[in-house]
């Protein structure tokens, strides 16, 4: 069985997939771009900039879930760029705290409307 989860709070899926799931004990965003979910434009700047629009997104459509960061358990970053890890991190550190999810970070040749950053994660109940 599972529960779609929507928020106006965060950007609305760009195709045929849902903002979240909840199965069980576990829910499962998609993956996450830069984009202002008042606007529906990318936030200005890099990467640092971009993940930390992400990272909004994520905290506003856990909140709408009932949830918040602290039930991350799992989290994939995708950069376009190996070389932008530095400034994702820096933004990601001031988000998660311990005990930190477990992650990946992995180069991408291409991401959506040529984003920087992607993030999905998987959260807790």
């Amino acid at each position: 069985m599972k529960e779609i989860i929507t928020s106006a709070n965060a950007p609305a899926a760009i195709g045929p997939y849902s903002q979240a799931v909840k199965t069980g004990n576990l829910v499962f965003l998609s993956g996450m771009l830069p984009i202002d979910p008042l606007t529906g434009e990318f936030a200005p700047g890099q990467a640092g900039e971009q993940t930390e629009q992400i990272l909004k997104n994520i905290k506003a459509l856990l909140a709408d879930a009932g949830l918040t960061l602290d039930n991350v358990v799992k989290t994939t970053v995708f950069l376009q760029d190996m070389q932008d890890f530095a400034a994702m991190n820096t933004v990601y550190s001031n988000y998660f705290s311990q005990p930190y999810p477990a992650r990946s970070a992995v180069a991408v040749k291409s991401l959506p409307k040529n984003a920087l950053v992607e993030i999905e994660v998987i959260a807790n109940i």
